[in-house]
């Protein structure tokens, strides 16, 4: 029986609880949540609709402080009017800030467009780099930012932490990290590189969907009896499968 029939949390979780587990044993953990989330959700990817890195870039910069549906909304009206960099570095502020006005903070995300527009066209030739030094020294661009830019546009992979991750990885045990930064190196100590793109989408998924901020569906969630935070929601099951948003798998390992 697994921890989703209300069996407690198997020793490995326990020891994390505790403060007890091993560099070693976390990292072993967390590589089989990790495979186990890509069983739950083989279908995780960016949500953002983006068809260029330009795209993804301003459609991520407009993702702060809202979601992605949301975003989704607005893009393609901005991208059919804004095509280039040089497009975004010329645009008249009023027209751009009633674009974007439904994503919030319309003000201050259309002023980091405008400057972003014109660094690209004065630093790269209008085009987004490809590297991590070169996207973090853009107007409006952190770290989350540009791990987004690399790995969904350029394949190049990369540890997003955004409010989900940040507090998955807490509750999995990974890091008591609060630092988005720390997360990203904490995280990335446990899991290889080359799933760090597709490990940023199943734990966006997995908190979007299942392990909610006010009250995780633990009954439901297919990597509970690795989870050291296991009953801080719902866990029983039938209850549990109400509050998860989206299609639940019969089978689950």
């Amino acid at each position: 029986m697994s921890q989703a029939s209300g069996v407690a949390p198997r020793s490995g979780a326990a020891r994390a609880a505790a403060g007890e587990e091993t560099p070693l044993a976390r990292t072993r953990r967390a590589r089989r949540m990790y495979r186990v989330l890509c069983q739950r959700y083989p279908d995780a990817h960016c949500e953002l609709n983006f068809t260029s890195a330009l795209e993804l870039l301003v459609a991520t910069v407009l993702s702060a402080q809202t979601t992605d549906a949301r975003v989704n909304l607005v893009t393609p009206v901005l991208f059919q009017r804004y095509r280039t960099a040089a497009d975004y570095a010329a645009a008249d502020r009023a027209e751009l800030e009633t674009i974007i006005a439904s994503t919030g903070f319309y003000r201050a995300k259309a002023d980091s467009l405008l400057k972003l527009g014109a660094a690209l066209v004065e630093r790269h030739d209008g085009q987004v780099p490809q590297r991590m030094q070169d996207l973090v020294a853009l107007p409006g661009v952190g770290r989350k930012t540009a791990n987004v830019v690399l790995g969904d546009a350029f394949g190049v992979p990369g540890i997003t932490v955004d409010t989900h991750v940040g507090r998955l990885a807490r509750r999995f045990g990974w890091t008591q990290e609060s630092d988005p930064v720390r997360v990203e190196y904490a995280v990335a100590e446990l899991i290889p590189k080359r799933e760090w793109t597709m490990l940023s989408h199943v734990v966006i998924f997995h908190g979007r969907r299942t392990c909610h901020a006010r009250r995780p569906a633990c009954g439901a969630c297919w990597v509970a009896r690795w989870c050291p935070s296991y009953g801080e929601g719902e866990t029983d099951p039938s209850a549990a499968r109400k509050l998860v948003k989206g299609p639940i798998p019969v089978e689950q390992p």
